[in-house]
């Protein structure tokens, strides 16, 4: 088993979701921290752990972001991380797996499958080993209290119901 320490300035915690029903609006979280043990031979015997600094959020608009920050979503003043905790990692056959683990948005704990896929390995130019991770999952905000929106004249929501998330991760092996 091998413990990585993530490499932030190649990887993004990634996000979207549906705007005023046919659109969609993307961001990201800047600032997070995450640590892994990956067991390739025996993917039970991993784990993930990661915080996110909810007020990094960048949705390139900053108008947005601090509504997004306000008590009508995030409520970052109150609850300024959200946590990941595995709890299971199983594979799904050659080089994916799911994740179960425990989300934690505001005040609220929901079970969240990550769909992984293991893309590469490899030695970088100073001799350490680098792995890189995609993952997505989706989850509906209301089910963490995020629920405000706005009607629309011609039909619809302003903000969907469904997120999709998406993890880029390259990590470093620690001996």
């Amino acid at each position: 088993m091998t413990t990585y320490s993530i490499d932030n300035a190649h990887s993004e915690v990634g996000f979207s979701i549906r705007h005023m029903v046919f659109a969609k609006v993307r961001g990201s979280f800047t600032q997070w921290t995450a640590q892994f043990a990956f067991d390739g031979a025996d993917p039970s015997k991993s784990s993930v752990e990661a915080t996110i600094d909810v007020g990094s959020i960048n949705t390139r608009e900053e108008k947005r972001d601090g509504h997004l920050k306000s008590a009508d979503f995030f409520d970052v003043a109150k609850f300024p991380k959200m946590t990941f905790k595995s709890t299971k990692v199983e594979s799904s056959g050659g080089k994916h797996y799911k994740v179960t683990g425990n989300l934690t948005i505001r005040d609220v704990t929901k079970p969240v499958v990550l769909a992984v896929e293991e893309l590469g390995r490899g030695k970088d130019p100073w001799g350490n080993e680098r792995v890189a991770f995609g993952a997505k999952a989706t989850i509906d905000r209301g089910d963490f209290g995020l629920k405000w929106n706005q009607a629309l004249e011609a039909g619809g929501v302003l903000v969907g119901e469904k997120v999709e998330i998406e993890l880029d991760i390259q990590a470093v092996g620690k001996a």
